[in-house]
């Protein structure tokens, strides 16, 4: 993990990015037992808003020696998947998330109440469970969750959760 997050910090003062935030099963660990993941999700910020945007992430990172695998970039063991920041959701996500520690580096780490609406809205069964996680582990309150869902107007999706997985109207 060090090396990602060395080769992260690298980007930001070479201007590759702007800002970044670690989310998915990776951010998830900070609030709730460990979960299984076998790659690194990173929010990104850039100012390139085009099709290519992710053309000088690959070109920095092939240059320093991390290949492209799949849909991913392999830093040391990790498989990373750099995902831009695409709508107000995910921009909010990695502009208000915490700091915290891995290996005695200061991280980026998306914020519970943000990761459960995130995963609200892709929706896949495991992102019920990681909602659901987030909730038991105290990570996170269902009214913390409900706001930002009417926020980002997930509304209804945050609804029709409660009335399935926790019993609530």
């Amino acid at each position: 993990m060090r090396e990602l997050i060395e080769l992260i910090d690298e980007m930001l003062r070479a201007n590759v990015v702007q800002n970044y935030a670690v989310f998915g099963a990776l951010a998830q660990m900070r609030y709730t037992e460990s979960v299984v993941t076998m790659d690194a999700d990173i929010l990104i910020g850039v100012e390139d808003d085009s099709i290519a945007v992710l053309s000088p992430i690959y070109a920095f990172c092939r240059e320093r020696g991390y290949l492209p695998e799949g849909e991913a970039i392999r830093v040391g063991a990790w498989p990373v998947q750099f995902i831009p920041a695409f709508d107000a959701l995910s921009r909010d996500a990695m502009l208000l998330a915490e700091v915290g520690d891995i290996d005695g580096l200061a991280v980026r780490v998306v914020r519970a109440d943000y990761l459960a609406v995130m995963a609200l809205k892709v929706g896949r069964a495991k992102d019920r469970l990681r909602i659901l996680a987030l909730i038991e582990s105290d990570a996170v309150q269902s009214v913390e969750i409900e706001n930002l869902a009417k926020q980002f107007e997930l509304e209804n999706m945050w609804m029709k959760f409660k009335e399935q997985f926790l019993n609530e109207n």
